[in-house]
């Protein structure tokens, strides 16, 4: 039986959140950040004329909201997940980071759920405004995080007393209200966190219109909006062996084509070795079943802390991964002796995703991180927590300062030696 709000009632006084509720809350707030991103925009380009959160907060939920278009997973916690490791690796920007531990925080409370009941689901939101206020330094306290607990305690209230979820999303809005309103300056993280929880109660009541997106009829190009097909993230690292040794190596990587990138496809005596990022693994499994046997089957999820830790071959011990505004800056950074560039700055600045990837091509064994921004931290340090040791970070002010920082890096050292010798040249 519905409720008002679209939930599953199991009695009078109880609901149950399904997977549908979520995919619709979901949707509801990628909806809201459609509306509201230009407005988030311009709050941020008020405290800095490079920063663009409401690009980067839009861009990593098109990257959260893309695993839900064709997923076969009805389960709450199963589409929880999906929808947190899209945003870990599509996530731009501090801003987008945040969210995207928001969405992790609320996958793990999830976890291993079919359906949820409103307390159920209201104490992983709680867990999730945990996640995303780990993830910020807290001194100085900044507005986002006074926000965040403002709305933690709000939800905790309204889950104690076993209200509907509609009423906990309500609760938490007021409550993030009334610390905003504190605030004598707007600020870009507490519009976020209000235009996100308006999202999701809008979504869970059905009550949203997206210029962009629907899951019945599939995805439409707007002018002036970000597509999110082109922050489809695949999050899944797979490798196997397939006992053939007639198979051909050509025909094999150009099939993977649809289903990942990073195609490796290689002979190991008998066998033939194949590896991949995908963001449908089972598909993988099905395709190379018709080819042969397959044995020693390796699915890693990139996007949890320390996945990508171990490293099989290197070209070099260490070298620096760097971040460049442009194509000349990156000719310059090169000539000062990065091997790894990646481009993009202000609004364009990298995905999670796209720092990993880059990592992960094992040209070297380790890597410095050097990034030219603040509001690309939370995004290096989001690539340390999955790369472990392999990765240190030299966190400069400007690109003049990444130029300097760089003179002070020499591939003879260690890792972390060499990132602390770049520091120590940022003074």
């Amino acid at each position: 039986m519905k409720g008002k709000w679209g939930v599953t009632e199991m009695t009078a006084n109880r609901e149950v959140i399904t997977g549908s509720d979520f995919k619709r809350m979901v949707t509801g707030a990628y909806s809201e950040f459609l509306l509201e991103s230009e407005n988030i925009n311009a709050i941020g380009r008020a405290e800095s004329s490079s920063s663009a959160p409401g690009t980067h907060i839009l861009r990593t939920m098109g990257a959260a909201i893309m695993p839900l278009e064709d997923c076969r997973d009805d389960g709450i916690g199963g589409l929880a997940r999906r929808v947190a490791n899209g945003a870990i690796l599509g996530a731009r920007g501090n801003s987008g980071v945040v969210l995207a531990q928001l969405f992790r925080g609320i996958a793990k409370g999830l976890l291993g759920k079919y359906n949820a009941t409103s307390s159920e689901f209201g104490k992983a939101f709680q867990y999730g405004i945990l996640y995303a206020q780990r993830v910020i330094p807290e001194e100085p306290e900044r507005p986002i995080i006074r926000a965040a607990k403002a709305v933690a305690k709000g939800a905790y209230h309204a889950v104690r007393a076993n209200l509907p979820i509609s009423e906990i999303l309500q609760a938490a809005i007021e409550a993030g209200k009334k610390c905003t309103e504190q605030n004598p300056a707007p600020d870009a993280g507490e519009k976020i966190m209000l235009v996100f929880l308006q999202g999701c109660l809008k979504g869970l009541d059905g009550n949203f219109v997206s210029p962009t997106l629907s899951f019945s009829t599939g995805f439409k190009n707007q002018t002036n909006l970000p597509d999110p097909r082109l922050d489809l993230v695949r999050p899944y690292c797979i490798s196997l062996l397939v006992e053939n040794p007639q198979l051909s190596l050509a025909e094999a990587e150009q099939q993977f084509q649809d289903y990942g990138d990073f195609i490796v496809v290689e002979r190991r005596e008998t066998a033939v070795f194949i590896h991949l990022h995908t963001d449908h693994p089972g598909n993988v499994l099905e395709q190379a079943v018709g080819w042969g046997s397959l044995r020693d089957v390796h699915i890693n999820t990139m996007a949890e802390p320390h996945a990508m830790a171990v490293v099989h071959t290197a070209l070099m011990p260490v070298a620096v991964l760097a971040i460049a505004e442009d194509k000349a800056w990156g000719q310059r950074l090169q000539e000062l002796g990065a091997t790894v560039l990646l481009e993009g700055g202000g609004a364009a600045c990298p995905s999670v995703g796209e720092v990993v990837n880059a990592a992960h091509s094992d040209i070297a064994r380790s890597y410095v991180l050097l990034s030219n921004s603040p509001s690309q931290r939370l995004v290096m340090r989001q690539a340390k927590r999955i790369f472990g040791g392999r990765i240190e970070l030299v966190l400069a002010e400007s690109s003049e300062a990444q130029a300097r920082a760089l003179e002070a890096f020499s591939a003879d050292f260690p890792v972390r030696e060499s990132a602390e010798k770049m520091r120590v040249r940022l003074g």
